[in-house]
């Protein structure tokens, strides 16, 4: 890749101590980067200055106060503010609801809300990525922007309509529903996503999620 192999070793450290709920040593950041354990320390330590993580007693580095301040900035603490309004929706229909944007040619997920009175749903990770081309979701966004040569007839059909709904596209045996968040530029196209293994889940939950795209467009403009 091009640019500073430094701070690449760097956000990889961090995104690596990001995601591990119980802390790493620097020697596991070591493994993982692919570095000398010396190097790994110098780089936490660098990041432990800038508060973006911490050591704890047990020699485990985790994430710092720092990172919440980084999390608010993006798009103006865009994921705090839809928290309320994605709860409500998941435990109102019983199902998963996610919050995603379009990034470059991809959908990211942003917020993943689980129902929290349901005994299992489907759900995926928080910063998940997939082609914007494909799902519920991608289709959703690419009807937020512009027509463009060889756009799939579904992306039509959700710019005029306001919602979409596919079957088996990111995962297999499930339907997946999905809402424009509409918001205006420069802020980057958004959408609210349901999916279900049922059918009958999505179609009863439509009304719902159209609701709460433009509630949610209200708050963010």
């Amino acid at each position: 890749m091009n640019g500073s192999q430094t701070l690449a070793r760097g956000l990889h450290a961090l995104q690596l101590v990001a995601a591990a709920p119980a802390g790493l040593t620097a020697q596991q950041v070591a493994d993982q980067v692919g570095v000398h354990r010396t190097i790994a320390h110098r780089l936490l330590v660098t990041l432990a200055h800038f508060r973006l993580v911490a050591k704890g007693e047990d020699g485990r580095y985790r994430p710092a106060a720092g990172l919440a301040v980084l999390g608010a900035s993006f798009d103006r603490n865009l994921r705090q503010l839809s928290l309320p309004t994605l709860r409500a929706l998941a435990d109102d229909l019983g199902t998963t609801v996610s919050l995603l944007v379009a990034e470059g040619n991809e959908q990211v997920a942003i917020a993943v809300i689980v129902p929290t009175q349901v005994a299992y749903q489907l759900a995926f990770h928080e910063g998940s990525r997939y082609p914007l081309n494909r799902g519920a979701a991608g289709i959703a966004l690419l009807a937020s922007m512009p027509p463009r040569p060889g756009e799939r007839d579904l992306v039509t059909t959700a710019r005029t309509q306001g919602w979409v709904i596919t079957y088996g596209e990111i995962e297999p045996n499930t339907y997946g529903l999905a809402v424009p968040v509409y918001r205006r530029p420069p802020s980057p196209p958004t959408c609210i996503n349901l999916i279900s293994h049922r059918e009958d889940v999505v179609m009863r939950g439509k009304d719902a999620v159209i609701k709460a795209a433009a509630q949610l467009a209200a708050i963010l403009n």
